[in-house]
């Protein structure tokens, strides 16, 4: 562990940031209404959504996960942030406006809609799970290793604990609104302690061409990789990387829920977009540090540790704070993120529909239940995340299991109206049966040194053959049932006539081209 020697102007400032977002969190408390707690009254702007999204989105374990990766393997980390934009800009065009229009609390409820209660229930099921042993548990343990900067001799389960009650303290009264506003503020303050850390960690390399030349005979500085890779084979860029980019911000509830909290369908957009940009400048602020300092720091052993080594060194009195209270930001807004999430899908798909209870203010109090419930249990399993390797590593090998089936029930179901209930929930069960027996049997069999992202096309073309299969011997939906949830090249036409007479700034379509091409942009200058 790479303890940092605090100065009391450090500790000042990381007091004074804790105390004043649980302040401005609870100042912005929206709870009249179950559409107000857990969607904030859907009334957002796009820089609020946008914002907050990559807050929710970039927790502080993809900090010191991206930046150890890029110190032990380099640049090859940045294929899951590109590939991603580009999973954005097709979510946009195609599957947000559908979510919007259906009027859904949860991703879980619009396959309900589109299938039946079988995918519904399975889905809010493995969403809870997965939020809780991965999203929140991976946050926790992250923001713990964060703490133990400061009080090297802490246990960890203690700060476990303190860390939750703390997000807990706001997350729990106020809802979405109390976290989208708290992850304003977390954002600008992440955004600006990460910029000055990579300004500080530049300026100690000698010059740029002399940093090449060290890594000029090597594949550190290079993203497109061989097959062989362990990071990201070429391949696995191409078949896997996309299914878990659209599983994590296309069908994921953290971050889904952000977007459904818009005023309107372009807001949702224009947001998508702004964390799209974001996300490719992660590039310079977060996981370039980390390939410099295995220029001028080889031979950590820990690579989850090379952010506060970077802080420890270069960091000033003062700015230690400030990139303290970064990480921290984005420990609250992702751990703040996951609670609401779980808790409002496990009120909204369960409880509601179970005790048939529709009063707002008792689904409000039963999801402040729900998620202390989250919170407890997440705070019990973080301790033993550090068994599973690095947090990247950890927390993409969970997901890869459970995305396959998911993403294919989700695009068959927008895409392909013959999809049916029976055809979808066949599909997903398939698909989680071959990720068990590939999670526990695949070392025995030929697989056995498959890459996880040559796992997922593998699980995700079974669930796909199920699915189809099943459908076609199964009786339809009536198209008045489904008409509303499955995409249809009117919809293409009819917008093309509205955007005729917008500007270029508010054209989605032109904007989305230009995230696009700044894509290929960076794709093609580090190939």
């Amino acid at each position: 562990m790479e303890n940092i020697d605090f100065h009391i102007v450090d500790l000042t400032i990381i007091v004074l940031y804790v105390i004043g977002i649980v302040w401005w969190a609870l100042k912005n408390v929206s709870n009249s209404s179950s559409e107000d707690y857990f969607l904030a009254g859907r009334g957002m702007s796009w820089p609020v959504v946008g914002l907050s999204l990559f807050a929710a989105g970039v927790s502080s374990s993809s900090l010191l996960g991206w930046s150890g990766e890029a110190y032990a393997t380099g640049l090859a980390v940045f294929n899951f942030q590109w590939i991603s934009v580009l999973v954005m800009v097709f979510f946009a065009w195609f599957l947000l406006p559908i979510y919007l229009k259906s009027g859904v609390y949860t991703m879980p409820e619009f396959l309900e809609r589109r299938f039946d209660k079988r995918s519904k229930y399975y889905f809010s099921l493995i969403t809870i799970i997965s939020n809780v042993f991965a999203d929140a548990a991976v946050t926790l343990y992250a923001g713990a290793m964060l703490v133990q900067l400061i009080y090297p001799e802490a246990s960890i389960q203690v700060i476990v604990m303190v860390i939750a009650l703390v997000v807990a303290a706001y997350t729990i009264p106020g809802g979405l609104s109390s976290a989208i506003n708290a992850e304003l503020i977390q954002a600008i303050i992440l955004i600006t302690g990460a910029v000055f850390l990579t300004v500080a960690a530049y300026m100690q390399i000698d010059s740029w061409e002399t940093f090449y030349k060290n890594f000029e005979n090597t594949l550190t500085l290079h993203i497109v990789r061989p097959m062989d890779d362990p990071i990201v084979p070429w391949l696995g860029m191409i078949v896997g990387i996309p299914v878990l980019a659209m599983y994590f911000w296309g069908n994921n509830q953290m971050l889904v829920q952000r977007i459904l909290s818009a005023k309107s369908i372009d807001h949702g957009r224009k947001g998508m977009f702004l964390t799209g940009i974001l996300m490719l400048l992660t590039l310079y602020i977060f996981i370039f540090p980390g390939v410099w300092a295995s220029y001028l720091y080889p031979g950590l052993k820990n690579p989850d540790q090379v952010y506060p080594k970077l802080i420890k060194e270069l960091m000033p009195i003062g700015l230690v704070g400030v990139i303290i209270a970064s990480l921290i930001a984005a420990l609250a807004s992702s751990f703040s993120a996951v609670i609401n999430s779980a808790s409002t899908i496990f009120t909204m798909d369960f409880y509601s529909r179970i005790a048939e209870e529709n009063d707002t203010k008792k689904l409000v109090r039963v999801g402040q239940i729900a998620s202390g419930v989250i919170v407890l249990v997440a705070a019990l399993w973080a301790p033993y995340v550090d068994r599973f390797g690095t947090l990247v590593k950890y927390y993409q090998s969970m997901i890869s299991y459970v995305a396959p089936p998911i993403v294919c029930a989700f695009i068959l179901g927008v895409f392909w109206k013959r999809a049916t209930a029976t055809g979808a929930f066949s599909g997903l069960i398939s698909g989680l049966g071959v990720a068990v027996l590939l999670l526990f049997f695949k070392d025995q069999t030929f697989l056995g040194g498959l890459h996880f992202l040559l796992m997922i096309p593998l699980i995700a073309l079974i669930s796909l053959v199920v699915m189809v299969a099943v459908s076609i011997l199964t009786q339809p939906h009536k198209d008045s049932e489904i008409r509303e949830l499955v995409w249809d090249k009117t919809l293409f036409y009819q917008e093309s006539r509205q955007l005729k007479h917008v500007k270029w700034y508010n054209n989605y379509r032109i904007l989305s081209f230009m995230v696009i091409v700044a894509c290929f942009f960076f794709a093609i200058i580090y190939w």
